[in-house]
């Protein structure tokens, strides 16, 4: 039974990381990859694990172990919660632990004899895989953008973790202790990620699209600013707002700054949205924010009310003045100023 769950979690894993890669530029590359080498490693896992191998019974292929899936998978998910678009290179040293615990495994085959050093590092790697376990469960429960697949590492991570006390246990004497056998957490293990890769394929299936963060096709893809003026428009922007003060026109509008800059509106909507991560609106008005601060610092101004503070600098409408400050400082204007009344 456990061997025919096994070929078919097989089956459904080979089906569904082929449909995976062969649509990979419909999804975001970092999070793309990190989940594909979560779910191979996972397949080679249930493939090949010294517990469960399934073409030469309790043969260890060292590299076809379920630690692996976990770094992927812990990854997968610091870049999943962060939206970080590329890889950093030296998160490249979480595989550390990894290459370590293999060169062990391969020590422990050529020793004659079991040796307390290695059972030592093998205890400390393996805690080291509880902590990227935690961190796993933390992002999946305090991350709010969730995809459906989440709910799926829920149990598998919480097995791991019992894995890995259970693994310290044995190499620290204490077997008596352990939870269960290797035999049941295979059998548990496989039958989740049958589940999983079933629901996958599911859902592939279906054409449905959150199976990963999509790639966002940019609507400016066509477009003809090169570098060069990519950057000089967002200096000349820069300039109009801190040297122009442009922003001080409560009624400013984007064709007023293309007017005044001589720059086609459309550009300089893509150079705000695509080069400087915002928008014309949430761009004047952080200059206007800084402004009223700093003119709420200056003691010439004690005679005005916030509000009219806050229309000196731009702003038409107090709700929309008090909205757009909460936004930018976590605090109402009237909070802000108690606050720095105190700091005085």
């Amino acid at each position: 039974m456990l061997q025919t769950i096994q070929i078919i979690a097989i089956i459904q894993g080979i089906f569904v990381v082929f449909v995976l890669f062969t649509n990979r530029k419909d999804y975001k590359k970092t999070t793309f990859w990190l989940l594909f080498g979560s779910l191979v490693s996972v397949l080679l896992y249930i493939l090949g694990d010294d517990k469960s191998n399934l073409f030469i019974e309790n043969t260890d292929w060292f590299l076809f172990d379920n630690t692996l899936f976990v770094t992927f998978l812990f990854l997968f998910f610091k870049y999943y919660k962060s939206e970080r678009e590329k890889f950093i290179k030296s998160n490249y040293l979480f595989f550390l632990p990894n290459i370590l615990y293999l060169i062990l495994e391969v020590l422990e085959i050529k020793l004659p004899k079991e040796n307390f050093n290695i059972e030592i590092l093998e205890v400390i790697l393996e805690l080291t895989f509880v902590i990227y376990l935690v961190s796993i469960l933390h992002s999946v429960f305090t991350n709010k953008r969730r995809i459906w697949t989440t709910y799926f590492v829920i149990p598998i991570v919480i097995l791991l973790v019992f894995s890995c006390i259970n693994d310290t246990l044995k190499i620290i004497g204490l077997k008596e202790l352990s939870f269960f056998s290797n035999q049941n957490f295979n059998s548990y293990l496989l039958l989740i990620v049958a589940f999983l890769f079933y629901f996958i394929s599911f859902k592939l299936l279906t054409n449905n699209k959150y199976i990963l963060p999509k790639n966002e096709i940019s609507k400016y893809k066509n477009s003809n600013l090169n570098t060069k003026l990519i950057e000089q428009y967002k200096a000349d922007l820069i300039n109009s707002m801190e040297i122009d003060k442009l922003y001080l026109n409560g009624k400013l509008s984007i064709q007023d700054v293309s007017n005044e800059l001589n720059i086609p509106k459309h550009y300089i909507s893509e150079v705000l949205n695509e080069h400087m991560k915002t928008n014309f609106q949430d761009f004047i008005n952080e200059y206007r924010v800084e402004e009223f601060i700093k003119r709420l610092k200056n003691d010439q101004n004690n005679q005005f009310t916030l509000l009219g503070i806050a229309t000196e600098v731009g702003f038409n409408s107090k709700s929309s003045f008090n909205a757009i400050f909460k936004k930018s400082k976590g605090l109402t204007p009237t909070q802000f100023k108690k606050n720095l009344a105190q700091n005085k």
